[in-house]
């Protein structure tokens, strides 16, 4: 019984995710862990959020567990207070950028790392065979708060970066909160550096009232029109769980995450005189161009910030992260963090005097173009397999770390069967966008007579 996702346990409130399935899965988590030291327990501004978190505090604490309660922070505060409270593990609820009527269950190592798949796995068979835990009275948990977790994970950042010069610039800056955790967090924090803060959806609300989760350009029209409006240097967005950042330039144009992400793996290998950076397949032939010069070295790994940040700590990454502005910074924690994202990118544009705009000036130039494609579960790795005696001939290299990987002169496609979805994502990138949309027709051309070779259409 498969539970966990690449990024944790993610339902509809009210559909699969209820209160007896949430506490059979803070069960699993209480018998997967021994009773000794304590739990933490941390949320995002989800609707359901705080009666989830005291449902899986209550569950912990009953099973014999110590739980200290952090609140409502981002996702990345969380993970650094389970170290800062030599916690064991910690449990966030969260459903990251989903849309609102959605929640989960995320469950972190003592090491602030998002747990590995032998943990989750053990929690879902605790799960399955879950019949109800108590400890006798006598032996009853605790649950404890902590308040002051904010604080000290803004000072850790706080730590990082070149303050006195942050603060010489006098940014101002337009923040939008997404109505999500990084309210407590993120204003304080560019406050802290001396910016002017302008901020959007600025108070938690789990029904997102100013736009939908997920930080994408559509997403962040308001964004980009108070930016110029307002005359700020740059604009900052979260996503619900504040683990992302994105940007907007002065002039109120969208920055994509990728752009950000190649500029910053340049400059941590420039500085380290090499390295290796880590991203998922999916990321862009511009990282590897930028760092190559520098003695830089791109590890893949699959789709999912588990993946990279493992494969960042066993590698001993100077950078790592993903196109969708979930960036990780080793020197702080291993975990996508929208905040310390932000100081960077201000600790950049100060020690270089610079804009936005000019820093990632010069970056190679590519197209991604991005496709969904229907295809029913049993049918997506048979359709894979086919396309990888197709196009593998015909490749410079081929990589089949997360579905189907293939790189030529001009151009790479990938091939991932979704994990959540009936569903087969394509993307396609070349420096030429014509190539680019060329390379994502020619494939789903094929995926289609795959789908009609194996007797079935797409689902819908």
């Amino acid at each position: 019984m498969r539970l966990f996702g690449t990024n944790g346990i993610r339902e509809v409130v009210g559909g699969r995710l209820t209160a007896p399935f949430v506490t059979a899965v803070a069960e699993g988590i209480a018998r997967a862990y021994p009773v000794g030291a304590p739990i933490v327990v941390g949320w995002d501004g989800r609707t359901s959020s705080p009666a989830l978190s005291r449902i899986v505090s209550a569950t912990l604490a009953l099973a014999g567990h110590r739980v200290i309660e952090v609140g409502l922070l981002p996702t990345p505060a969380v993970q650094f207070n389970v170290v800062r409270l030599h916690a064991q593990c910690g449990v966030i609820l969260t459903a990251s950028h989903n849309p609102p009527e959605f929640n989960g269950v995320k469950l972190i190592a003592g090491d602030g790392l998002e747990a590995e798949r032998a943990k989750e796995e053990e929690v879902e068979k605790a799960v399955a065979g879950s019949s109800g835990l108590f400890a006798p009275y006598d032996r009853v948990g605790t649950i404890t708060t902590d308040s002051g977790g904010a604080h000290a994970y803004v000072e850790r950042i706080l730590s990082l970066v070149d303050r006195p010069a942050i603060e010489r610039r006098r940014f101002r800056v337009v923040l939008d909160c997404g109505n999500g955790a990084s309210v407590p967090t993120s204003p304080m924090l560019l406050r802290e550096l001396g910016c002017k803060v302008v901020t959007l959806n600025g108070h938690v609300d789990g029904t997102f009232p100013g736009h939908l989760s997920e930080p994408t350009e559509a997403n962040l029209a308001d964004l980009c029109r108070t930016v110029p409006a307002v005359g700020a240097d740059l604009g900052i967005a979260h996503d619900g769980d504040a683990d992302r950042a994105v940007f907007v330039d002065g002039s109120g144009r969208y920055v994509p995450g990728e752009k950000v992400l190649t500029w910053l793996a340049r400059e941590f290998v420039r500085e380290n005189k090499g390295g290796v950076v880590v991203t998922p397949v999916s990321g862009s032939q511009s990282i590897e161009d930028a760092i190559r010069p520098f003695g830089g070295e791109v590890v893949f790994t699959r789709v999912g910030s588990p993946s990279v940040t493992h494969e960042m700590q066993a590698r001993a990454a100077v950078f790592g992260g993903e196109e969708n502005g979930g960036l990780i910074f080793p020197k702080f924690q291993l975990a996508r963090d929208g905040a310390m994202t932000a100081a960077a990118v201000l600790d950049r544009l100060a020690s270089q005097g610079v804009s936005l705009a000019d820093a990632i000036a010069g970056l190679p130039e590519y197209t991604l173009v991005k496709r969904k494609i229907a295809c029913a579960p049993e049918l997506r790795e048979k359709v894979v397999a086919r396309l990888t005696e197709e196009l593998s001939p015909t490749a410079v290299r081929t990589l089949l770390l997360d579905g189907l990987k293939v790189f030529w002169a001009d151009g790479w496609v990938l091939l991932r069967p979704s994990g959540t979805e009936p569903l087969i994502r394509v993307f396609a990138e070349a420096k030429d966008a014509k190539r680019a949309a060329q390379i994502a027709d020619d494939v789903e051309r094929r995926v289609g007579e795959a789908l009609v070779g194996l007797g079935a259409r797409g689902t819908g």
